[in-house]
């Protein structure tokens, strides 16, 4: 069986990654990914502290989170990436740099196949696999793309929004319905006389048969 577009496609993203993560080394890779996870947790830490302050000076209220989750992401990213560069830079200049690359090489095949998966199952998630083109069908790679696919799926909670902090839907209070109506017993509706009391209980507005209202 030849191979199929997506078969070099796969290769070609896989070497590319490699290479940029062996010049970059594993340490800087891994320290990136860490820089923007911090980011991303003083962004959700911060942004509830100062929603309402920037609401005040930017609107509308759209905008003004806007500006204040990406202010607060781009300030931590930035800081954060200096001094991971920093680190990294004296790793690849030690004694274990050769290694480090290496090791980034590895990283880097590795990401470029997990960048392949996930584009793979977005594209089965918007085309049924009995309309795919012919050249993902009969790729050679579409095993192990599955395959992959699956283990990172396994991985995924049952209820992503769940999962996240601050996406969870709030619950609307239960209001308690009020208790039916207790029927009227035949007898003590035939004890109200004409001042409107049946049984010590006045029931107003009730006509009474036999009972016409007053003045005519």
């Amino acid at each position: 069986m030849p191979f199929s577009w997506l078969d070099i496609i796969l290769a070609a993203i896989m070497l590319v990654s490699g290479f940029l993560a062996m010049f970059r080394g594993l340490t800087r890779e891994v320290l990136s990914i860490l820089s923007w996870a911090v980011a991303a947790l003083a962004t959700l830490f911060f942004f509830p502290k100062y929603q309402a302050q920037a609401r005040v000076y930017i609107e509308p209220a759209l905008l003004a989170d806007a500006v204040l989750a990406g202010g607060i992401f781009l300030v931590v990213l930035i800081i954060v990436s200096l001094i991971t560069v920093r680190i990294s830079d004296g790793v690849l200049d030690s004694r274990i740099g050769a290694l480090d690359r290496t090791l980034g090489f590895v990283f880097g095949l590795a990401r470029g196949l997990v960048l392949v998966v996930i584009a793979y199952l977005f594209f089965t998630w918007l085309v049924p696999e009995d309309t795919q083109p012919e050249w993902i069908k009969n790729a050679r790679s579409l095993p192990i793309l599955k395959q992959t696919g699956a283990g990172i799926v396994s991985l995924l909670p049952e209820d992503p929004a769940s999962a996240i902090p601050g996406l969870q839907k709030q619950e609307e209070p239960a209001t308690t319905p009020p208790p039916p109506l207790a029927p009227v017993d035949p007898d003590k509706r035939s004890s109200i006389d004409g001042s409107g009391m049946a049984d010590g209980v006045r029931v107003a507005n009730i006509p009474q048969p036999g009972h016409t209202a007053a003045g005519q």
